[in-house]
């Protein structure tokens, strides 16, 4: 039995309800080149990293495209849409907070972006350090996970993730910590369930197996 001392999670599709978001500002840009439009559980059934496959599966025909201005126009888009914090999120941060637990967020987001988001939220002082790249292309999850580690002098061993991707549970293998997945973000639980990973379909069910400790 695990007992955790610092927990760090990913930010959008974990504790930011944004896939739908993403979808909106993706389905624009499909449109605008005549292509298809995809629905939520095909999204969520070909969404993954790097991001370029992703667009290859939606249809996009990456050969005709510039990479960097395909990226500002996606993230352009999703700024204009709206995101709030899963109804459970709050409440399940506060219940990790009254144990004692350190939380931090792992994102690759950019970091003026996450600060705005998690200061609207109102949740800003649950955590430690809020962790978000300063370049979109920049720096991978994983170089940011070895800094944020660094940072907070916390021991692998009893360091968990919590996510709502194949990558997060291949982040934090990479960065020798645990790992739960939460499958109602950017992945269907279908896929979340081949990453060995415990996945739970709340974040009350992720906090209640962090807080008993996972074996």
């Amino acid at each position: 039995m695990v007992r955790f001392s610092v927990v760090l999670w990913d930010w959008n599709g974990t504790l930011l309800d944004d896939a739908a978001a993403s979808l909106r500002a993706v389905n624009a840009m499909l449109e605008r080149r005549g292509l298809s439009a995809l629905d939520l559980p095909r999204y969520r059934d070909c969404f993954t990293f790097p991001v370029r496959g992703f667009y290859t599966d939606a249809g996009f025909r990456l050969e005709a495209e510039d990479w960097d201005a395909l990226a500002r126009e996606f993230h352009d888009l999703y700024a204009r849409q709206e995101a709030y914090l899963f109804p459970d999120a709050a409440s399940s941060l506060a219940e990790l907070a009254r144990t004692g637990i350190r939380q931090s967020i792992l994102s690759v987001a950019e970091q003026s972006r996450i600060d705005a988001q998690v200061a609207a939220a109102g949740i800003a002082g649950v955590f430690e350090r809020v962790a978000g790249v300063r370049d979109l292309n920049g720096v991978s999850k994983r170089e940011t996970g070895r800094a944020l580690l660094r940072d907070l002098q916390a021991h692998p061993e009893t360091t968990l993730l919590i996510g709502d991707t194949l990558h997060d549970a291949e982040v934090a293998d990479d960065l020798g910590i645990s790992c739960v997945l939460v499958a109602r973000g950017h992945q269907s639980e279908a896929r979340l369930r081949g990453s060995g990973h415990s996945v739970f379909g709340d974040l009350a069910g992720a906090v209640a197996a962090v807080i008993d400790g996972i074996r």
